[in-house]
């Protein structure tokens, strides 16, 4: 069985964001990026169905900065092929427009298994997952913490808020929207990445749908504003005290 995993890369929020000269987008020159947290869930995820016995582990991503190295390294942690989908890619595509890119892919390789993270800190227009089910005509269940094979079906735990929790079984194939694996994801050693760039071939795929969506338009992209209206109150107590009362008063809040 094929176990596909997409994976995106997404701004790195450790480093700072700096916005364009036109204030309506980041800019891509000084931009970082890095493989979506719930993704490295999602190659997690299916790299234990692999050593359990559930199949072969395929990695699939848009073409773009640091996307071999993310490839390379989801291939040193057990990943059995890797494809870069290339073609007219732009960076940081909408989400319906990689999943049109992606599935005709994705359907080529007879997947029993599409797995995803959940979501991506820098989606505007829907998360992955289900937008891919929806292409390639299969089920979906997101935020999913646990996963594992059973006769033609896979039984999965999804989370709920409030500390709820269901466990389901889902005819295959199947999408799965990952919101944690059932360990953190791998560490891998650069030397362990080095010897997979070494033996490891990296396939490359054009994308068979030129097609690109209207990506939503952003009217401004700016840091947040300071606030000018900060006062700090000193005095004893009832100073104090005294003194937030004519505060609310003023702001009508008593």
């Amino acid at each position: 069985m094929n176990l596909i995993v997409a994976i995106k890369l997404v701004p790195d929020l450790v480093e700072e964001l700096k916005i364009n000269e036109e204030g309506n987008f980041l800019d891509l020159e000084s931009l970082r990026l890095r493989v979506n947290e719930f993704d490295e869930h999602a190659l997690e995820q299916a790299i234990l169905l692999k050593e359990r016995g559930a199949g072969r582990v395929i990695v699939i991503a848009l073409d773009g900065e640091g996307v071999e190295d993310a490839l390379f390294t989801a291939a040193a942690k057990g990943a059995d092929q890797i494809i870069k989908l290339t073609g007219n890619t732009m960076p940081l595509v909408s989400n319906h427009t990689l999943a049109r890119w992606l599935a005709p892919v994705i359907k080529s390789l007879q997947p029993g298994l599409v797995l995803t993270g959940v979501q991506a800190h820098n989606d505007l227009d829907g998360p992955l997952g289900p937008l891919l089910a929806e292409y390639l005509n299969l089920p979906y269940v997101g935020y999913v913490a646990k996963a594992t094979m059973k006769d033609g079906e896979v039984e999965i735990r999804k989370e709920y808020p409030g500390g709820l929790a269901a466990e389901m079984e889902i005819d295959l194939p199947a999408v799965l929207g990952i919101q944690a694996a059932e360990q953190p994801p791998r560490y891998i050693a650069f030397s362990r990445i080095r010897q997979a760039m070494k033996t490891v071939q990296l396939e490359e795929r054009q994308i068979p749908d030129p097609f690109i969506e209207e990506p939503i338009a952003i009217a401004r992209l700016f840091q947040p504003e300071i606030g000018e209206r900060a006062e700090i109150i000193s005095g004893d107590v009832d100073e104090i005290a005294a003194r937030l009362v004519d505060i609310f008063t003023d702001l009508d809040l008593l």
